[in-house]
């Protein structure tokens, strides 16, 4: 399904700053549907943890028991990887916060990507998936990883075959789409899994809930700061701490290859070394953090703001100097730590595969 997205941002160039409507993509996200119709796509079989809202994009690809077990099982299956050795969840994996806990990803014979694996947690509510934002549904991110000759290096084509030649695959297809396997189905199927992985129910929910034990008094001051003088919000806004955007954070932007992030796909000069917010749910579980994991610890990350990033012509018009005392930035770094981090993190076991 196409859509139009339009955002306002600003573009620069040799005339100033101009501020642009932006709008077009072949690949765009599906749109987001009223609550009522979300929950009714759902229908109670995923539960929405405290703080998160209904989840947005089931309308195409409605969620049953029978299609989450069978997308548990591929998202988990190696063989999905020309080798066999890498499944999703070996860059994605719930022990790791459903990253990967390196700077990079890695794929089949130890190859490395330029970028992080990005968490799958409430990656339902991510209007783009991938850092640069080319995959426009989960639906066609789950195929991205497969056919990539550095990630798991397996056509489409075959991907569909070897999983069709295995018989229990092949009897739970025909149970949940009235099909065999095809690559949409073995998109969807992927796709409804991720769509489970939510991250809430946080010590920040249950304050706001109106639980004031909920958080330390430093956490709270870190809360203040947050969403006022450190404008973290600014960025990371609404139920899920992101606002779907793309910025330049000044992060591996200088060099003989900078890393160009979003304009590749846009092709808009505005967009270069941007890349998309990411949600901050469950952020202590994640490191490394940034798009190339280049920061390994939360005060990295803060003492990156603090000092305003790193300058660069394009540099998000949000990012400043802090200035912040270090009993402030311990403050900050606590209430992403402490209050952010769910009680009923979905820490996923391995389901048994078909023979």
């Amino acid at each position: 399904m196409k859509c139009t997205l339009i955002t306002k941002r600003w573009l620069q160039s040799g005339l100033g700053f101009a501020t642009i409507i932006l709008a077009h993509s072949s690949v765009l996200p599906l749109p987001l549907i009223a609550e009522d119709d979300a929950q009714k796509y759902n229908d109670g079989i995923v539960e929405v943890p405290l703080g998160l809202k209904p989840l947005p994009n089931v309308k195409d690809n409605p969620l049953t028991p029978e299609k989450l077990a069978l997308g548990r099982q591929l998202y988990f299956d190696p063989r999905l990887s020309s080798d066999m050795t890498v499944s999703c969840a070996s860059c994605h994996d719930p022990k790791k916060g459903w990253s990967n806990g390196d700077a990079t990803a890695v794929g089949i014979d130890g190859q490395r990507g330029g970028r992080s694996a990005p968490t799958i947690l409430n990656t339902a509510y991510q209007q783009f998936q991938f850092w640069d934002g080319r995959a426009g549904s989960l639906e066609e991110q789950a195929l991205g990883p497969i056919e990539n000759p550095i990630e798991m290096n397996l056509p489409i084509e075959e991907a569909v075959q070897r999983i069709a030649d295995i018989e229990g695959y092949q009897t739970q297809f025909k149970k949940v789409f009235g099909e065999g396997v095809t690559r949409e189905n073995l998109a969807r199927a992927i796709a409804a899994y991720e769509c489970t992985i939510l991250s809430g129910n946080a010590p920040y929910d249950r304050f706001k809930a109106g639980d004031t034990t909920a958080l330390s008094e430093q956490a709270q001051l870190g809360m203040k700061l947050f969403f006022g003088k450190a404008n973290c919000s600014g960025c990371h806004s609404g139920p899920n701490f992101t606002d779907n955007g793309f910025h330049n954070l000044g992060v591996n932007f200088h060099g003989e290859t900078p890393d160009l992030g979003r304009e590749v796909i846009s092709k808009l000069a505005g967009d270069r070394g941007a890349f998309k917010t990411p949600t901050l749910r469950d952020i202590a579980r994640t490191a490394p953090y940034m798009h190339d994991g280049s920061l390994a610890t939360l005060e990295e990350v803060v003492e990156h703001y603090n000092r305003g990033a790193v300058a660069n012509e394009f540099l998000d018009e949000e990012i400043f100097p802090l200035k912040l005392t270090d009993e402030k930035k311990a403050a900050l770094v606590a209430f992403m730590r402490e209050g952010l981090t769910s009680d009923s993190y979905p820490d996923h076991e391995p389901p048994t595969l078909p023979e």
